[in-house]
């Protein structure tokens, strides 16, 4: 039987949102990537919080103001919360590390090496979540994942400067990966609790609100570790408070089409879709950092682009 229109519009509606989200946070890497000389790694990494959250509190009094209505609110649950702290915690430790590795090697590598966090994601989410993915996804996750292992391989003149910068970024694009998997699964654990305590709620309030509780713990740690060992950093992330604001604002705007994925399906779907961040990313490289790729590459960001697509077509 053919789908209503309706329900088949609702099952593709998460993959623009996402797509979105991609976007927003290839700006979002760009801007932080360019504070890292002047507030250091943890300086940036606050700034896309700090500054997000301005943007995140206009969200959610904008949704307020235009519909309000039963289950707009957080639900006081300690799961809630508790997943919500996972995602968090997690995704802080994890730009953190992607930002290592964007030192170590390009931008585009940079970004690669945090995608290793979907076959995590898959993982967490079949062993916390019960979310089990088909063998369709399966297979053209891999085949992304492969490319973005190419992507990832030492060039040779890195390899002949010597190894540690290669495994220094391997290293911390790893972390990144396993933090950015799971915070994706702690941020859908979230958003399950929420659909628990309100069926039906809206996923705009769900990612709304759920932006704004995490980024504002991740302010609280992160800035208040700055304001005791750093002071510096934050005090240069006010003096370049034009890029802080780009990349708050685009990491606000990231976060709530991330979330809003995870209110609409698994968290693997998510992650999955969301590595068409490595195209974007090529893209600035490319064009805007003048940045090259080799030949392996390039051949990485071809199979990462075949198993997006397979991946929409099986969607």
């Amino acid at each position: 039987m053919t789908q209503p229109a309706a329900v088949l519009a609702a099952s593709w509606a998460w993959i623009p949102i996402v797509v979105w989200a991609a976007l927003a946070q290839t700006a979002r890497n760009a801007a932080q990537r360019s504070l890292i000389a002047r507030a250091g790694t943890l300086g940036a990494t606050l700034a896309r919080f700090l500054y997000g959250i301005p943007f995140a509190l206009a969200w959610v009094a904008v949704l307020h103001l235009a519909s309000p209505a039963p289950g707009d609110l957080p639900p006081f649950r300690l799961a809630y919360f508790a997943w919500l702290a996972l995602g968090a915690v997690a995704q802080l430790v994890a730009t953190a590390a992607m930002l290592l590795a964007m030192k170590q090697r390009n931008f585009v590598v940079g970004v690669a090496f945090s995608k290793t966090d979907v076959l995590l994601v898959a993982l967490f989410g079949t062993l916390l979540l019960r979310e089990v993915p088909g063998w369709l996804a399966v297979l053209a996750i891999a085949m992304a994942t492969a490319g973005v292992v190419m992507l990832s391989l030492p060039r040779t003149h890195v390899a002949s400067a010597g190894a540690e910068g290669g495994w220094l970024a391997a290293s911390w694009g790893l972390a990144s990966g396993a933090g950015f998997a799971l915070s994706a699964v702690g941020y859908r654990g979230a958003a399950l609790e929420w659909a628990g305590a309100s069926p039906g709620a809206s996923p705009w309030f769900v990612s709304g609100w759920g932006v704004l509780l995490g980024q504002s713990l991740q302010t609280l740690l992160l800035g208040g570790w700055l304001a005791w060992k750093s002071p510096q950093s934050l005090r240069a992330t006010a003096t370049a408070w034009r890029v802080s604001i780009a990349a708050g604002a685009m990491g606000a705007l990231a976060s709530v089409g991330w979330f809003a994925g995870f209110a609409l399906t698994s968290a693997v779907n998510v992650r999955a879709i969301g590595m068409v961040e490595v195209v974007f990313s090529y893209l600035v490289s490319r064009r805007l950092m003048r940045e090259h790729l080799a030949p392996t590459e390039r051949l990485g960001l071809a199979l990462v682009m075949a198993g997006l697509a397979a991946l929409v077509i099986q969607a």
